[in-house]
């Protein structure tokens, strides 16, 4: 398999089990990739020991708490631009950690970083957006791994914003971005007023620094 964005042009070399989403979007959805147990467990610890914050985002010229807690963690020079705010890692929990060396295995791609969003019930949220931040390159490999409750997961192309896909992320799920997926499609987590549990999605990445621009993107 190769380990360059634009990865998987067909089916016959991405790692068994998984699906297409659409012919136009480079994404592949793998349910219930991680297994049960390791999904309860990974999901108990994560919540019960990442130090979540509550962050803020600047709108209309007022600052507002945003609707989700979230932590960034990652290798120490993965410094990372986020809604306005430059964020320094914490360090690489021990669940974490494991979580990264099974998708690198599992994906043949590096990640050196991960955002954790806790969405603590149905109107916690996250509005349409992309993950196109520079330093994460012009065509970023992102890896989405969902705990807890089933959320509604949405995406929309640019050139057809009222053409959506909606796509149940349940516990153990995992979600993987990559090629133009940022530069052509937003996607969002809507609030469902009806769910009342909990759920954390971690989106590992590669964070590009002045050490590690231009070198390989494999591992």
């Amino acid at each position: 398999m190769c380990a360059e964005p634009g990865i998987w042009p067909g089916a016959s070399n991405a790692p068994t089990g998984g699906q297409t989403l659409h012919p136009a979007l480079a994404a592949w959805h793998w349910p219930g990739w991680l297994s049960p147990p390791d999904a309860d467990r990974a999901f108990a610890q994560l919540l019960a020991e990442i130090p979540w914050q509550q962050g803020q985002v600047r709108l209309f010229g007022k600052w507002l708490n945003e609707p989700r807690l979230s932590a960034w963690c990652g290798d120490a020079e993965s410094v990372y631009t986020y809604a306005g705010r430059q964020l320094a890692p914490l360090p690489w929990h021990a669940t974490l950690q494991r979580l990264r060396q099974a998708l690198q295995i599992f994906l043949k791609q590096p990640f050196n970083s991960v955002l954790l969003n806790y969405y603590r019930h149905g109107d916690d949220s996250m509005g349409y957006h992309r993950d196109n931040e520079p330093e994460l390159g012009p065509e970023p490999v992102i890896a989405s791994l969902s705990l807890g409750a089933t959320r509604r997961f949405v995406l929309r192309q640019l050139s057809a914003p009222h053409e959506r896909i909606a796509l149940p992320l349940a516990h153990g799920d995992l979600l993987l971005m990559y090629g133009h997926s940022q530069r052509d499609w937003q996607h969002a987590l809507p609030k469902q007023k009806r769910v009342s549990a909990p759920r954390l999605n971690l989106t590992f990445r590669y964070v590009q620094t002045a050490a590690t621009q231009g070198s390989p993107r494999s591992v």
